[in-house]
């Protein structure tokens, strides 16, 4: 068998491992090159250069091969415990396994971490039962909608991931949106997090003069071309200690800047208090009183967009101090008037693309979604077929329940049982021979195979892909495993190992929405009806509704469900942070016929309303709204589906006057009475 160069390191590593599992003793360096298959034709100086890159990979890959000195020779000897080796006994009911598992199959096709998941989600179900094929109907449908999880973000979260855990610098053209600018950026990356279906990667931007501010933040989806690494060093950088992305995930969008221009007091309406205090009340103070209004202390550094999310309450809150930040949301709630009085503008034709222009480059060719290493699959392998054998020396296993469980095709496989055979094969301390023959895996347990049958600990990258898809549908895999969220949580991350995630955020703590989305959930699986209390954006007051659900969706908006409200007998869809309360009925319910084809068009919809946006915003709507079509003049023309007029209404009020309704006049009216009635509030003589 002819090995590659990489096939030949991963000889070397494993090896490495079995050698130090088998001796469990500190050894020398000389040992090392002695013993272990693939150091013992190396000179000294080729050893010491590849046994260091060895040792500092292994270290990446969660496996910490400790070093200290003897006391008496003074030399240098390493040792790996097996503790900090071997997966920790986790106790996971057989409820919480398949919730996970249910998980994985609920993500898949739409998680750009798929694979490295079920490689964890392998070493967590060695020796029980796993499904071979989907587990069928154990959990609501959830529709991903947000561009989180197409192949060209997934390639591009592959790059980045590689870069993050080797600590190599990139290069890759990136489209600025403020200015319209692309250029070419070199960048160190240190983590990578996703918020509202947006992925964003944020680093050092080595372009940038000494002294500046280097840190910044990049949207993935607006990295142009292919990202590739700037030198051929090993590592290019170390990652600051005091880094850790869930900083800059856990952010309102008027803090997104690192510094603080003022602190801005803000009123809040009674029937508003808990919407706000759930969702904000992290990023300020919040103060409630007795008549269940609040006042809401908080910090900012972008006052147009905490002047944009003030209005997008619509009324609900309002600016008291200091008098800049009132002054602003009354220029931009006058803006809007201004755009919604007299005649509408006559829409703007499409932009016709200028005569003899070149067609868009092709894309360049991507390389495919997040890979787990290979290190940890051929760990997982061993594992696994060392299992099967238990206490006997030998077993037989199939090649298709391999191929299927690791997702390997029969040549990947074949090259992954031949490595294994060569495992510190001349050092003496091999583990397993496997012989396939017409379909079937003869393996026999070798002298150390006893030491390998249990699973290794996560490496960071499968950690990352639990904690990654955890945050995508813990609710409902909370649901699955009739448990506390939390203490699934605790139980899995138990088995990450010492070392820090810093580069990928916690799971955020929505405990309100995420018990919402629980019972949901099992009103969808179990057919029942859900009560909930809402707050309607129709009627600026709380409702309590009793529907039918039937899909579960998240965008970039977030959590949504598709229902039939039987209260109002008709196709509903309400948004989950706006749910106050959820509570499951004992009362089941027949699908109907008209919900049958369920599109990603509100269930329950009015109308439609054809929106103009300036050419100062065009280009996020062109970027993030679906058919989005661009006007002459650099503006940008849609057509807004809505539910009701004043959801409506308040979307276009939080555009602060850079969004028009030119169609039907109705709503177009109903903005700009809107607009003059929280102006009145701010300033009665304001209105012009």
């Amino acid at each position: 068998m002819v090995l590659t160069h990489d096939a030949d390191k991963l000889i070397r590593q494993l090896s490495l491992v079995a050698y130090l599992m088998a001796e469990q003793r500190p050894v020398t360096a000389r040992d090392v090159k002695t013993h272990v298959e693939g150091y013992s034709d190396m000179g000294d100086e080729a050893f010491a250069r590849r046994y260091y890159a060895d040792r500092r990979e292994l270290q990446d890959l969660g496996i910490p091969i400790a070093s200290g000195r003897d006391e008496f020779t003074s030399e240098e000897l390493y040792s790996l415990r097996e503790e900090q080796y071997f997966l920790p006994p986790i106790t996971l009911t057989d409820d919480e396994l398949a919730a996970l598992q249910t998980c994985f199959y609920l993500l898949e096709g739409q998680f750009a971490y798929a694979e490295p998941l079920r490689l964890a989600l392998q070493n967590l179900a060695l020796g029980r039962a796993w499904p071979g094929t989907d587990p069928g109907p154990k959990t609501a449908p959830v529709e991903l909608l947000a561009p989180l999880y197409t192949d060209e973000i997934a390639a591009r979260l592959a790059k980045l991931e590689q870069a993050i855990s080797k600590q190599r610098t990139v290069r890759f053209r990136y489209w600025t949106i403020t200015s319209d600018i692309e250029a070419e950026r070199t960048v160190n990356p240190y983590g990578l997090w996703e918020m509202n279906g947006i992925w964003y990667v944020v680093g050092d931007d080595m372009d940038r003069e000494p002294g500046e501010d280097r840190r910044r933040t990049f949207r993935v989806s607006r990295i142009r071309g292919e990202i590739k690494f700037a030198t051929r060093r090993e590592r290019d950088f170390r990652i600051p200690a005091d880094f850790n992305v869930t900083a800059y995930r856990d952010r309102p969008p008027w803090k997104l800047s690192a510094e603080e221009t003022g602190t801005a007091v803000i009123e809040v309406s009674a029937d508003a208090t808990w919407l706000v205090e759930r969702r904000y009340g992290a990023y300020g103070e919040f103060e409630e009183r007795a008549d269940g209004s609040a006042r809401f202390t908080t910090p900012y550094s972008d006052l147009a967009a905490l002047s944009a999310w003030i209005l997008s309450l619509g009324g609900r809150a309002h600016a008291v101090e200091p008098e800049g930040v009132v002054e602003a949301v009354a220029a931009d709630l006058q803006t809007v008037i201004d755009a919604h009085s007299g005649e509408p503008r006559a829409v703007p034709a499409a932009a016709a693309a200028a005569e003899g222009e070149p067609p868009d480059p092709l894309p360049a060719r991507m390389p495919g979604p997040v890979a787990p290493e290979r290190f940890a699959l051929l760990q997982a392998l061993l594992a696994f077929l060392l299992a099967r054998c238990g206490d006997a020396a030998s077993a037989q296993v199939e090649a298709d329940e391999l191929e299927r469980r690791f997702r390997l095709t029969p040549q990947e496989l074949q090259e992954s049982l031949d490595l294994l055979n060569l495992v510190n094969f001349g050092g003496g301390c091999y583990a397993v021979y496997c012989a396939t023959e017409n379909g079937h895996i003869h393996v026999d347990k070798e002298l150390y195979g006893d030491t390998f049958r249990r699973p290794a600990r996560l490496s960071p990258l499968e950690a990352k892909a639990l904690l990654r898809a955890l945050d995508v549908v813990a609710p409902l895999v909370a649901a699955e495993a009739h448990s506390s969220l939390a203490t699934v949580r605790e139980k899995i991350e138990a088995a990450f190992g010492t070392y820090a995630l810093a580069d990928t955020p916690k799971p955020q703590e929505t405990d309100a929405e995420e018990h919402a989305v629980t019972i949901l959930n099992a009103g969808v699986r179990d057919r029942r009806l859900v009560d909930i209390t809402y707050l309607s954006r129709s009627s600026n007051e709380f409702s309590t509704r009793s529907v039918e659900p039937y899909l579960l969706r998240r965008d970039d908006r977030g959590w949504s469900v598709e229902t039939w409200d039987q209260s109002r007998d008709g196709r509903r869809t309400f948004r989950v942070p706006y749910i106050k309360e959820a509570r499951l009925s004992r009362r089941h319910y027949e699908p109907r016929p008209e919900m049958a084809d369920l599109d990603h068009s509100l269930g329950g919809k009015v109308g439609i309303a054809r929106v103009w946006f300036t050419p100062e915003r065009a280009r996020w709507e062109l970027e993030g709204r679906p058919g989005a079509q661009p006007a002459r003049g650099g503006a940008a023309v849609a057509d807004v589906t809505y539910g009701s007029r004043e959801w409506l209404v308040s979307e276009i009020l939080r555009y602060r006057g850079q969004a028009e309704v030119i169609e039907p006049e109705a709503v177009r009216t109903q903005v700009r009475k809107s607009a003059e009635q929280l102006l009145r509030r701010i300033s009665p003589v304001a209105v012009r």
